[in-house]
């Protein structure tokens, strides 16, 4: 019994197409009657407005709508023979529904049933022909038409939103690839740098190879932490997770990556200019990936090279600058050229989507330069999102 009633369920918009196509075709019927000088008698009224009422399952099964239209649609036809040709709204909605809910076969052939049989009985004549029947085929031909139409233009929405919807989840996955490559390459390089430092001083010196080795250990927390963060979108809607994420580095962590810096072997200068202000925390978190790549680049390739971070405030945008001497670094090759490598490809699409720009090059003088300008218009702080000490 649920099943019937599922099937046969209609909602509030079908009972006021029902309810609309019988005012209409009540009144068109009468008024088409009354030119004619016949009245609507009671079989014609209450056939226009049983087959209105049919509508209200027009979507469940539209097959079987049309063709309880067109018989009771016969009714007014033969109680009053005289009346003017007419196409009624009822029988154009229940057409309608089939092209837009069936298979083309059965639209096709629905289309072709309802020409002739539409015209039964009009004109007082049973077997329609002549105009009736033209002016029926050109009525139905409309119907569908219009039927076909919009079935097309879903199709083209429907494919739209799932070409978007493809597109968001490719971004999402080159978002999630920039984070991972960020997070491996950096605090694997540096754990990496620390670890033979710490053996390096083992022996002299167990004062510094300590200390490599709690910053070796904190590199490692950090980069656990994060990787969770990424395997936490991941499985997004999975099943809960009750512990808070945790914030996502910006701004004030940049000290914290130059220390690693200087820790992993690499003369590290940092400098801010300007007024510091809180930063929407994308934009943090833009910063502190190029750094973080930056100074990756440099232990990677530079050799013993010096750096230096340099981090401006300007009055509506921000930029940082990170730059090293080459001192020592290996042969040309080994170097990446500007535009190559997943590191760089990683700044220049986070440089992209903040609307900024973004300068990676060789030095003339030796050494690389990593120059970025983002675009932070006034009063677009970091509301809770950025940290700062």
């Amino acid at each position: 019994m649920n099943k019937g009633a599922d099937r046969l369920r209609w909602t509030r918009n079908d009972a006021l197409v029902a309810i609309g196509a019988a005012a209409v075709d009540l009144l068109g019927f009468s008024l088409g009657t009354r030119t004619e000088g016949m009245p609507l008698t009671v079989p014609a009224a209450c056939a226009l407005v049983a087959a209105a009422m049919c509508l209200l399952a027009r979507r469940s099964h539209p097959v079987a709508v049309l063709a309880a239209v067109l018989l009771l649609g016969i009714v007014p036809n033969l109680a009053v023979p005289d009346a003017a040709p007419h196409f009624p709204l009822g029988l154009a909605v229940a057409l309608y529904s089939v092209v837009r809910f069936s298979r083309p076969a059965v639209s096709g052939a629905a289309a072709v049933l309802t020409v002739p049989l539409v015209s039964l009985g009009q004109g007082g004549s049973l077997v329609p022909g002549g105009w009736n029947l033209v002016a029926s085929a050109a009525a139905t031909a409309l119907v569908a038409g219009a039927a076909l139409v919009i079935n097309r233009w879903q199709r083209e929405v429907a494919a739209n939103h799932a070409l978007q919807a493809e597109r968001a989840v490719a971004e999402e996955r080159r978002r999630i690839a920039r984070e991972l490559h960020d997070i491996v390459a950096h605090h694997i390089t540096a754990m990496q740098l620390m670890a033979g430092g710490a053996r390096a001083n083992l022996a002299h010196d167990t004062g510094a190879a300590r200390e490599a080795l709690v910053t070796l250990e904190d590199s490692g927390r950090i980069a656990l932490r994060e990787m969770r963060q990424l395997l936490d979108v991941l499985r997004a809607g999975e099943e809960p997770d009750e512990t808070p994420p945790a914030p996502q580095p910006g701004a004030a962590d940049l000290e914290r990556i130059v220390t690693e810096s200087r820790l992993a072997g690499t003369e590290t200068e940092f400098t801010v200019d300007g007024p510091v202000r809180p930063l929407p925390p994308s934009v943090g978190l833009t910063l502190f990936r190029i750094v973080q790549e930056a100074l990756t680049n440099t232990r990677k390739h530079a050799g013993q090279a010096r750096a230096r971070v340099r981090l401006t405030y300007h009055p509506d945008e921000v930029a940082v600058e990170v730059c090293d001497d080459g001192a020592g670094a290996p042969p040309p090759p080994a170097r990446p050229a500007a535009g190559t490598g997943y590191g760089l490809i990683g700044m220049h699409e986070r440089v992209a989507l903040q609307g900024g720009t973004l300068e990676a090059a060789a030095r003339d003088g030796g050494g690389f330069r990593v120059a970025a300008r983002l675009p932070v218009p006034a009063g677009r702080g970091g509301e809770g999102g950025e940290r700062h000490r």
